[in-house]
């Protein structure tokens, strides 16, 4: 970590953070821990956390989560909210899947949100995606019904591998299944983001995909 960051971590990890390795058997209260109930969204991957901040800043309604497990991009997120005076964000360090499955409720979140997931380009290394049709099936079950799991890459054979994944699972229908591809219109809402930018210098296209739980 830089010193800034460093120094976030000290003021800050306490109130707002929590390893999952380290969280007590079951689901997080996540009204005790916003002191407040509100909807859960739950963003997995937050980066540098530039985004993320926007995205929590826009939202003040909801209880925002987000779940990574590189620390120096969980500290300049909280330097980001000290800046932004964000106060709905809270953080969570270590595995989405060990999250999801021993400390999320099903039938508990409003939204999940993975943008620009490791795309793993390499074919030997694909079976390292997140984002496959095991992942998908815990995902669907951990939503509220209504509840909306929105994902986006520039990768276009994981773009792919998402879309058949998300299709197969019986929980989850697609918002714009009726567009060209099946594939979301990107939302005016979401920032550029570093790799969106960096996949239009170099030719490629970013794809959104929006699926509900029934």
């Amino acid at each position: 970590m830089t010193v800034g960051q460093a120094r976030a971590w000290e003021r800050h990890w306490s109130t707002l953070g929590r390893e999952v390795n380290a969280l007590p058997p079951g689901p997080v209260d996540f009204t005790g821990w916003f002191g407040r109930p509100a909807p859960v969204l739950l963003e997995i991957g937050s980066g540098m956390g530039e985004t993320t901040a926007q995205l929590a800043k826009a939202a003040p309604e909801l209880n925002y989560v987000a779940v990574e497990v590189y620390p120096p991009g969980l500290a300049q997120l909280m330097m980001r909210a000290e800046t932004m005076g964000i106060e709905n964000l809270r953080l969570l360090r270590g595995d989405a899947v060990v999250l999801l499955e021993e400390h999320v409720e099903p039938g508990s979140l409003h939204a999940v949100r993975i943008f620009y997931p490791d795309p793993w380009p390499k074919k030997k290394h694909h079976k390292r995606r997140l984002v496959d049709r095991e992942f998908v099936a815990l995902l669907a079950t951990r939503l509220a019904p209504g509840g909306r799991v929105h994902l986006a890459t520039d990768w276009e054979n994981y773009a792919e591998q998402m879309l058949d994944v998300l299709t197969a699972e019986p929980l989850l229908a697609n918002v714009y299944a009726g567009e060209p591809g099946g594939w979301a219109p990107r939302p005016s809402w979401r920032p550029l983001t570093k790799f969106e930018s960096r996949a239009e210098v170099e030719g490629r296209i970013s794809r959104d995909l929006i699926f509900e739980r029934r």
